[in-house]
């Protein structure tokens, strides 16, 4: 089996007719397109490499890569959403022009409808599938929304927790104060009564 490279290139990537930037353009290939390698042996850092509707080329061997694109199954639906929309109306005109010269009820007419038939309904699944698709992404983000202001009031309430414990201790701190002082007031008054009271006995 001949080897399989990709385009890898963040642009479109120019295919060559000879080893050369300076040779004629032949087409512009994008991202990620399947290439054929016909000689593995680079010419000018130029390999030679083959589309798959048969037109060859050359193209810079570094901006290739061997691994295969990963596919998003969205991008993948879209696509051969595409595609199927692309071939139904084909299929469309290829009937109309069809029945212009079938006589009605003929085996080709009749097979060239189911084909259209079934290609309508796959399209329709698809359709589906995309909805519920995105869906499931509101779905998501409102999640993460509501996550995101749980987290946020969670923050805050900690916060407040935090400035009530510190208004506390400020408050035992400050009841403390006062109690020391009215203890010391205290000691000061009572021994001054205690003398007051001794004098005045001693008066009688």
């Amino acid at each position: 089996m001949a080897d399989i490279v990709y385009v890898n290139d963040a642009q479109n990537l120019s295919l060559y007719d000879a080893a050369s930037s300076h040779s004629n353009v032949i087409k512009v290939l994008p991202t990620d397109t399947a290439l054929t390698v016909l000689d593995k042996k680079p010419k000018n850092g130029f390999i030679n490499v083959q589309l798959t509707d048969g037109t060859e080329g050359y193209i810079k061997a570094r901006y290739t890569k061997i691994e295969p694109p990963e596919i998003d199954p969205k991008d993948s639906s879209s696509k051969a959403m595409s595609v199927l929309q692309s071939n139904n109306v084909t299929l469309r005109a290829e009937l109309s022009a069809l029945k212009e010269t079938l006589t009605p009820g003929t085996t080709l007419e009749k097979s060239l409808a189911i084909e259209r038939d079934k290609l309508t309904r796959e399209l329709n699944e698809l359709k589906k599938t995309m909805s519920s698709s995105a869906q499931l992404r509101n779905e998501r983000d409102e999640l993460q929304e509501r996550v995101v202001n749980v987290e946020r009031d969670l923050q805050q309430y900690k916060l407040e927790n935090q400035a009530l414990k510190d208004t506390a201790s400020q408050d035992w701190f400050l009841y403390g104060g006062l109690i020391s002082l009215f203890g010391v007031l205290l000691g000061f008054i009572l021994p001054k009564l205690g003398w007051r009271r001794k004098s005045s006995w001693d008066s009688y």
